[in-house]
């Protein structure tokens, strides 16, 4: 089984490629990427209510690095996706909202696991895959070696898999589910995870948790809140939870957790219309304000990373493409440029800044868009134009485009270069 992996090692070295890691050094990888997760539906946060418990992530966080500036590339579903699967901004491909992401990103821009096959890595992709819906598209044909999920559609049932016009598949076939989906996406991480111990792998844990619908088992639903779509989505959270732990705990049984590099983060802010709560961002999913885009955002790699602390360098989702490479002694790619970089560097304390400026865009008849540069940040839609300086105001509640034009004329231009 190793052979294999010394094999890749020398084609690397043969083809002048350098191979950094060795291959019994090299790290599994794995995202868990939750869906519409509010800033403060996670129980490490401090501004997080009393009815949130999150007590497996929460481990988790507290012997990371929990990075507190946290992004992603888009606030919506598929558009994220897309920005972190190639490691560029997704607008650079057409995908400016879920809709053009969920049909299918170009088969010309180049995924994670693609990347991460020629050094001996086996990948598999869980649950929502929302990166296109037909054959071409999908995961296994992206680099990915083994699938559990659905292919389309933001929403799915967690309970209802009848519906065979959108299936859950495993591999390229769709198949016949029964369960709480939530589980089942736990189940089939744990047993990558058994199954391929003893080699490199990548393991994409998409949940589709907590999206809409408001579904979870009835005696998880509790009434603490008086709100009865609260009440189900700290039962999901609670599923998600557990899931969590059971990921963590069977990559620490076959002693394999401290060389993992693990990222937890959530797709975009949480939803207004599941009574998630964002405090003490601004706003919602579908929105560029904090609310939208700054999520949580843990990263473990015990072998590699002093956990325990807080980074405060302003990274985001698309930065993962890079840093999975840089994790496993890969070089860039040439030709396309990626847009994303290593965060490793700031979670060693190496860099205050990755960055220069970070943008959002959902292109059409809103025209949204947004761009922050280090504590400033603008935000417009359409005609409107706001401005906050997010190291005094991180709940954006004081509008200062008025008070000071030169910025907004400035990051305009930048935005618009």
């Amino acid at each position: 089984m190793r052979f294999r992996y010394i094999l890749h090692t020398l084609v690397f070295s043969l083809f002048g490629i350098p191979s950094i890691i060795s291959a019994e050094d090299k790290p599994n990888i794995v995202i868990i990427l939750t869906d519409d997760q509010g800033y403060a539906d996670v129980s490490y946060n401090p501004h997080s209510p009393p009815e949130v418990r999150t007590p497996n992530i929460d481990d988790l966080a507290h012997s990371s690095v929990i990075c507190t500036q946290g992004y992603t590339s888009g606030h919506v579903c598929s558009t994220t996706r897309a920005g972190l699967m190639t490691g560029r901004y997704q607008q650079r491909f057409g995908i400016y909202t879920a809709g053009e992401g969920g049909s299918g990103v170009p088969l010309d821009e180049v995924f994670i696991p693609q990347r991460l096959k020629p050094a001996g890595y086996v990948s598999g992709a869980l649950g929502k895959w929302h990166l296109g819906l037909t054959e071409e598209y999908h995961a296994m044909n992206r680099g990915f070696d083994e699938f559990y999920g659905f292919m389309g559609r933001g929403a799915h049932p967690y309970f209802d898999h009848s519906d065979m016009d959108h299936p859950i598949y495993r591999g390229l076939k769709p198949i016949k589910e029964e369960g709480y989906l939530t589980t089942r996406i736990t189940e089939e991480a744990v047993s990558f995870i058994n199954r391929h111990k003893e080699e490199p792998f990548f393991l994409y844990v998409a949940y589709n948790a907590v999206h809409s619908p408001p579904e979870a088992p009835d005696e998880d639903i509790k009434n603490v809140t008086g709100n009865k779509k609260r009440d189900t989505l700290m039962a999901m959270i609670k599923h998600l939870d557990l899931g969590v732990g059971k990921i963590v705990s069977s990559l620490k049984k076959h002693n394999i957790f401290d060389n993992t590099l693990l990222i937890f983060l959530t797709d975009n802010g949480g939803s207004k219309t599941m009574s998630a709560n964002n405090a003490p961002l601004r706003g919602f999913k579908q929105m560029d304000y904090e609310g939208g885009v700054h999520v949580p955002f843990i990263v473990s790699w015990p072998a590699q990373l002093k956990g325990g602390k807080k980074c405060e360098v302003p990274m985001w989702s698309i930065d993962l493409f890079a840093t999975a490479l840089d994790a496993a002694g890969l070089p860039m790619p040439k030709g396309k440029a990626l847009d994303g970089k290593s965060i490793l560097p700031a979670l060693r304390g190496e860099t205050e800044k990755l960055h220069d400026e970070f943008y959002w865009s959902s292109a059409g008849e809103k025209g949204k868009w947004a761009i922050r540069s280090g504590n400033w940040k603008l935000v417009a839609e359409k005609k409107r134009i706001e401005l906050y300086n997010l190291k005094k105001d991180l709940s954006e509640t004081t509008d200062l485009a008025a008070k000071y034009p030169k910025v907004v004329s400035e990051l305009t231009a930048k935005y618009n270069a």
